[in-house]
């Protein structure tokens, strides 16, 4: 059963008010989810909340520590005065979905294959403001999870190949997805080739469809400095992609 706010919101008011969390502060026993050997699964309330009438759905591996660190610092201080979780809980969801240089890289690569076009947007900054109801931002796994206390990437180990992170994504991002009425009509845009070779091993298990899965996105982090060259070669198939299948 997914761990939420409803289940942590006590070890979350034990914290101090403040506006950013140390490692020591956030990756303790209190908030430990589940751990084989050198991977930790830790809590945050970053993917509780789900927009069920996107039709974008942008899809990363996991949480990192500092979006993490964003969600839980929001909850804390909502929790002073807010007792409505559900209200807290998309609180957090719009706080930590890739906020500074992430969230203006993924932007521009969007506009850049003119996704804005096709949904009739300026540009797909909208999708982060008023536009937000298009779209939804969701991990593989729901939960931060961290490889010797480091963000883990998809590589070591390869996602595809650990049943342990596996099953978080069967149990969760499954089951969620699949519960949406207009779960066939999405777009899923995976964030780079570990999260678009998942996405393909469930097309081939028949869970999701291949016309929805936007293949060749970069993963838009700026420790990935090949990312224009790859959005370059991919930009053309991804235009012709945009085109056939979203309006």
């Amino acid at each position: 059963m997914k761990k939420t706010l409803y289940d942590y919101k006590e070890v979350i008011k034990k914290l101090p008010i403040k506006d950013k969390y140390t490692k020591e502060e956030l990756l303790t026993e209190d908030f430990l989810i589940d751990k084989e050997n050198n991977i930790e699964i830790y809590y945050a309330p970053h993917n509780e909340y789900i927009n069920s009438n996107a039709k974008i759905f942008i899809v990363g591996i996991t949480p990192g520590f500092a979006q993490m660190n964003t969600a839980i610092v929001t909850a804390r201080k909502e929790l002073e005065n807010n007792n409505e979780i559900e209200d807290i809980q998309y609180k957090c969801k719009v706080a930590g979905r890739f906020s500074g240089s992430l969230r203006k890289n993924i932007i521009s690569m969007l506009d850049d294959i003119k996704l804005n076009e096709a949904l009739n947007l300026n540009s797909c900054s909208e999708l982060f403001d008023k536009k937000d109801y298009l779209m939804h931002t969701v991990s593989l796994i729901p939960y931060p999870v961290f490889v010797k206390k480091q963000n883990y990437t998809g590589h070591t180990p390869k996602l595809l190949k650990s049943d342990f992170l596996m099953k978080y994504i069967y149990n969760n991002f499954i089951n969620e997805i699949q519960a949406l009425d207009n779960f066939e009509d999405i777009l899923l845009i995976p964030l780079g080739k570990a999260v678009e070779e998942v996405l393909y091993k469930l097309k081939d298990e028949g869970l999701i469809k291949e016309n929805q899965i936007l293949m060749g996105f970069p993963h838009p982090s700026g420790a990935n400095v090949n990312r224009l060259v790859q959005l370059e070669e991919n930009k053309e198939n991804m235009i012709n992609f945009i085109k056939k299948t979203v309006s």
